[in-house]
């Protein structure tokens, strides 16, 4: 499939991931319908930052991703549906798990229910290496069993076994995208490298963060969406689910090491227990697979992690970034 030709709907477009992937596909020539969501200040969120040229290239669709009728709405005559929306906090689905289930495993149903009505040539479903919990093995493969380890994780992994549903209930064309912690400009504040960079660029001396011995698999956002372009040209990727990773991990302790290294050497880590996981939902390793995404697309990072910190805590330096972020709290 040529997507430069393709009219495209970019669910959560306004967020940290799907900003960066509406942005790349309207580079392409694509037609973009960026599915924002709605408030009374008419936020596009980081779609807001583009210059006024870039927005141009888009149609903006506000909505809300829990109601079925604005999601076939914003589908109808789409060709590819990147679905991205989700509530993602960890800490937040603790005590607020409906909202989860509301959003991500109602609101995928909706564009699944519409992808079905409307036959929608593909459909591609953001899920998280979250659904695996804690390695058995390494390199996780898409074999890996799942494991709920807090109420996000368990939601997304209802929302992934609904898309694999439709496709073999119904040979809905939807593939299950599953990015492993992809990281870059316009991150979230309550991910650990914005708390990390911004906590030091601030002046901060002590690092507060919580435990520091999981290791993760970082991928920078760059590539993180050629793989979501190249899967979705890609028909041998229909009725798959497939992982985006490097392939390598770092623990968060060597990452805020590496990073107090290169913004104030001064810095130390100070264990706040307000960042706590509970002991039996804290995941402790991830390290992906990219065979198959490799076999099937050919993808590969082409980023290495020196390269994307770099980038990231340049984009964090420019004050006008760095203000949006507070970074004295703990952000849920």
């Amino acid at each position: 499939m040529n997507l430069s030709t393709k009219k495209i709907l970019v669910t959560g477009a306004d967020g940290f991931i799907g900003s960066h992937l509406a942005e790349y596909l309207a580079g392409l020539g694509c037609e973009v319908r960026a599915f924002v969501y709605y408030n009374s200040f008419n936020s596009r969120g980081w779609l807001d930052g583009l210059s006024r040229g870039d927005r141009s290239k888009m149609d903006f669709f506000s909505g809300d991703i829990r109601d079925p009728h604005g999601v076939e709405t914003a589908m109808a005559g789409i060709d590819v549906v990147f679905h991205l929306a989700a509530l993602i906090g960890i800490p937040f689905s603790y005590h607020s798990p409906d909202a989860y289930v509301d959003t991500n495993i109602k609101g995928t149903l909706n564009i699944l229910q519409a992808a079905r009505k409307l036959a929608t040539p593909r459909v591609l479903v953001t899920s998280t290496s979250e659904v695996y919990g804690t390695a058995k093995y390494v390199p996780i493969d898409e074999q890996h069993p799942y494991q709920g380890q807090s109420p996000y994780s368990a939601t997304k992994i209802g929302a992934d076994r609904l898309a694999e549903s439709f496709f073999r209930s119904f040979d809905l064309p939807v593939t299950i995208v599953r990015p492993f912690n992809t990281y870059g400009p316009r991150q979230s504040a309550r991910a650990v490298i914005p708390t990390i960079i911004t906590q030091l660029l601030n002046g901060e001396t002590e690092l507060r963060l919580g435990d520091t011995s999981p290791t993760r698999d970082l991928v920078y956002v760059g590539d993180t969406v050629r793989a979501f372009a190249a899967l979705a040209s890609e028909d041998k990727a229909i009725g798959q689910e497939v992982n985006i990773a490097t392939q390598s991990e770092i623990s968060v302790g060597d990452l805020a090491a590496c990073l107090i290294q290169q913004i104030n050497p001064a810095a130390h880590i100070l264990s706040d227990d307000q960042r706590l996981r509970p002991p039996n939902s804290e995941v402790f390793r991830l390290c992906g697979s990219n065979r198959r995404i490799r076999e099937l697309t050919g993808w590969e990072p082409s980023y290495d992690l020196d390269r994307g910190l770099a980038e990231t805590i340049e984009w964090f330096r420019q004050p006008t970034n760095l203000a949006r972020y507070k970074h004295d709290i703990y952000n849920l």
